[in-house]
């Protein structure tokens, strides 16, 4: 089995700042990306952010310049860091983590259970 474990969350007032922590555990051989997505009340679920095993990253456009995702590889813990937030940004944010079980096994997705973050105007 595959945990993933999300921290960080809460309430800020627009403008202000919060960091996503997310930690992968369990049966691992490798994880090869991770990521945070969103999903707003109504909305359906949307990229934020990836980061592959090798550090590139890709961006969501409504996040570029204000998110930061970052990556312990040792730990296959991933980062957020999300600042000048706004209302809009309200969203429960999850992490995901396209993990390798076994050498020479498939990759698969897995998913934490959610993190409120809500921004106030």
């Amino acid at each position: 089995q595959v945990r993933l474990v999300e921290s960080g969350g809460g309430l800020v007032q627009a403008g202000g700042s919060l960091r996503l922590s997310c930690a992968a555990s369990g049966s691992i051989f490798r994880v090869n990306a991770m990521g945070w997505y969103r999903q707003a009340p109504g909305e359906q679920r949307e990229l934020v952010a990836t980061i592959t095993s090798d550090g590139s990253t890709n961006y969501a456009d409504f996040v570029k310049g204000r998110f930061t995702i970052a990556r312990d590889g040792a730990e296959n813990t991933v980062f957020l860091q999300m600042n000048s937030l706004k209302p809009e940004d309200t969203a429960v944010y999850y992490c995901n983590a396209r993990v390798q079980r076994y050498y020479r096994g498939a990759s698969n997705d897995y998913w934490g259970q959610g993190t409120q973050v809500t921004v106030s105007s």
